[in-house]
């Protein structure tokens, strides 16, 4: 009995070393670790994801999770919600690394997970962060522990799982995608540091601009804003405590704080770094929104996504080469002179280099954005491109034939346009079988249309609005 009671004692003393060793080192975690929630109800955001009546909720709180992969931007809570998981569940909650995992940790870990559901009855929630970074074979490791549910896995990346994880296990797997934050979630877990005893433990009060300097520099990010808070008030030690003003809703009017205001969170953060992955979604996202607003003739957004890729060094030709192709696929003849623009704005890239072709760069993004706009030509291209692939073989007409061959005095004659006073002359070019227009039709804009119509009047003699006659064909 007395052996008993000892272990007990012991077990005890060392649970109790345990609960203070673990306060100890939360204490001196980042805020953004210490305000990290323990249930859903203190969980900020993500309502498409985790809200009441969502997938996830329901098997969070009913304990009945199944194969996940949660997919986002860095600080939109992929880490949290795994531990809430932990926190809820029943089963048995691991971790491994997918730094520093190997196939042999997979490995020791599904093989533990088989004895302790077979021992116990007893499930695995086997939680791997950034799983994209685990190479072909460490995912292939995992297939049939997740089939068969040896285990649960619970995924979490900011890369595309579509593109960076094994098509079998995505299958196997439900993929839920949480999105950046609103300001005003952000602000309402800003408010929340300030007060919580985890946090900041009501010491500071942060006036409406500080927070939303705060959420300007966040982006939609939770952890950097946790962090951008943490680093303010460590700027704000220096001042004098003062008393809350009367109406604010987020602290005690007339108490006394040390105030952290906007110039506190701009000392802390003097270079504010945007996301922005080279080889990731945010990348292909930046240079979407570009094109796009080029295409949309916004000048001004064109410019504030060029200034997006040019801060977070995106390679200055790339940009030009995206430029040029949107001077042909997007403006074409309505403008051809965008063309010109582009390709000199590409050789100023390739040949001045930053920060000096940055101007080069806003100068054709802006040409491309205020062009007329016409997708002929690329319309024209994938039609004919449809024709070649699809249509069969189509002779080329007698007449537009090589005469470098015996017999070619059969061919029928060739009309020189040249020699026609208007340098044009009715004569058939297309292959038996398609008639003009059957690709390139104007966008009704810019030096093209003005083409259009001109040559439809030298060729007809009249506007391209007045009713078709006889003969208006190829």
């Amino acid at each position: 009995m007395f052996a008993s009671y000892a272990r007990m004692g012991s077990m005890d003393t060392d649970s109790l070393f345990s609960h203070i060793e673990a306060q100890k080192t939360r204490s001196n975690a980042p805020l953004a670790v210490r305000m990290r929630p323990d249930s859903l109800d203190d969980y900020v955001g993500q309502q498409k994801a985790v809200g009441p009546g969502s997938w996830l909720r329901r098997a969070i709180d009913h304990d009945a999770l199944s194969s996940v992969i949660l997919y986002g931007p860095a600080g939109t809570g992929k880490t949290t919600l795994a531990h809430i998981i932990a926190t809820h569940t029943r089963s048995e909650f691991v971790e491994v690394s997918a730094v520093t995992g190997s196939v042999k940790d997979l490995r020791r870990e599904i093989d533990a997970a088989k004895h302790r559901l077979l021992t116990f009855d007893r499930r695995t929630i086997l939680f791997i962060d950034e799983i994209h970074r685990f190479s072909r074979s460490q995912q292939d490791a995992l297939l049939h522990a997740v089939e068969d549910r040896t285990v649960v896995l619970v995924g979490a990346t900011t890369e595309n799982p579509y593109f960076e994880v094994n098509s079998a296990l995505l299958s196997r797997s439900r993929i839920v995608e949480l999105e950046l934050l609103p300001d005003k979630d952000v602000a309402q877990l800003v408010y929340r540091a300030l007060e919580s005893p985890q946090g900041l433990a009501g010491r500071f009060w942060a006036d409406a601009d500080a927070v939303r300097s705060i959420c300007l520099l966040a982006a939609g990010d939770a952890r950097a804003a946790l962090t951008s808070l943490e680093l303010a008030s460590q700027m704000a030690e220096d001042h004098e405590p003062v008393p809350v003003p009367a109406g604010d809703a987020h602290a005690p009017a007339g108490e006394k704080r040390i105030p952290l205001t906007a110039a506190d969170v701009e000392a802390a953060n003097p270079r504010a770094g945007l996301s922005y992955d080279k080889n990731g979604d945010m990348h292909y996202d930046v240079i979407s929104a570009f094109i796009k607003s080029m295409r949309g003739s916004d000048p001004d957004a064109a410019v504030y996504w060029l200034a997006r890729m040019i801060d977070a060094g995106e390679d200055p030709k790339f940009i030009a080469r995206r430029i040029m192709i949107a001077a042909s696929e997007d403006i074409g003849n309505a403008d051809p002179q965008a063309l010109l623009v582009a390709e000199a704005a590409f050789k100023a890239a390739e040949v001045i280099g930053y920060p000096e072709c940055r101007i080069n760069l806003a100068q054709a993004a802006i040409y491309n954005a205020l062009a007329p706009k016409s997708n002929a030509a690329e319309a024209a291209i994938d039609a004919a491109l449809e024709d070649v692939r699809t249509g069969g073989q189509r002779a080329v007409p007698n007449h537009l034939r090589d005469r470098h061959r015996p017999g070619s005095d059969a061919y029928g004659p060739y009309l020189y346009p040249h020699d026609y006073p208007a340098g044009w002359v009715e004569q058939r070019y297309l292959p038996e079988g398609l008639e003009r227009g059957a690709f390139w039709k104007p966008a009704g804009r810019g030096w093209e249309q003005f083409r259009y119509e001109r040559s439809y009047r030298d060729r007809t003699g009249r506007g391209p609005d007045a009713a078709p006659e006889p003969g208006d064909g190829a």
